[in-house]
C-alpha cells in the first residue's frame, strides 16, 4: 500500500504556516520538508509522524504518540527510527501541528 495524494496534501495543508513545505514519495511513504529540512514523514497508511529525539520524544510520548517500528524482513527483528506519531489532537489543529512540527524543526541536529 502507498500513501495517497490526499494524504500528501492534507499534511502538506496542515503543516503550511511553517514555510515551504515539499514532500518526496519513497518506499511506500513520503518525506515532508519544510524549507528543504526534512522533519516529518508519511507512512504508507497514511500515519504522521515527526522527527524526534530525548525531550522531544518524551513530550510527545506523554501525549499519547508513538514510535515508529517496522519488521526488519530480513532478521525478523523490530527496528525504530527517530520518529513519533503526531498526537491525534493535532490533526485537528493547524496551530497544534505546526507548534509540534516546529518543536521537530528546532530539535533536528
Amino acid at each position: 500500500m502507498a500513501v495517497s495524494n490526499e494524504d500528501i496534501a492534507f499534511a502538506t495543508e496542515l503543516f503550511e504556516p511553517l514555510g515551504s513545505i515539499t514532500s518526496r514519495k519513497m518506499m511506500g511513504g513520503a518525506s515532508l520538508y519544510c524549507d528543504g529540512q526534512i522533519f516529518s514523514i508519511l507512512k504508507s497508511d497514511g500515519v504522521l509522524m515527526l522527527k524526534a529525539k530525548d525531550a522531544l520524544a518524551a513530550e510527545l510520548e506523554a501525549e499519547g504518540s508513538y514510535k515508529f517500528e517496522m519488521e526488519d524482513k530480513k532478521t525478523g527483528k523490530m527496528r525504530s527510527m527517530h520518529y513519533w506519531s503526531l498526537p491525534d489532537a493535532a490533526l485537528d489543529d493547524q496551530n497544534e501541528a505546526c507548534e509540534w512540527a516546529r518543536k521537530a524543526l528546532k530539535d533536528i541536529d
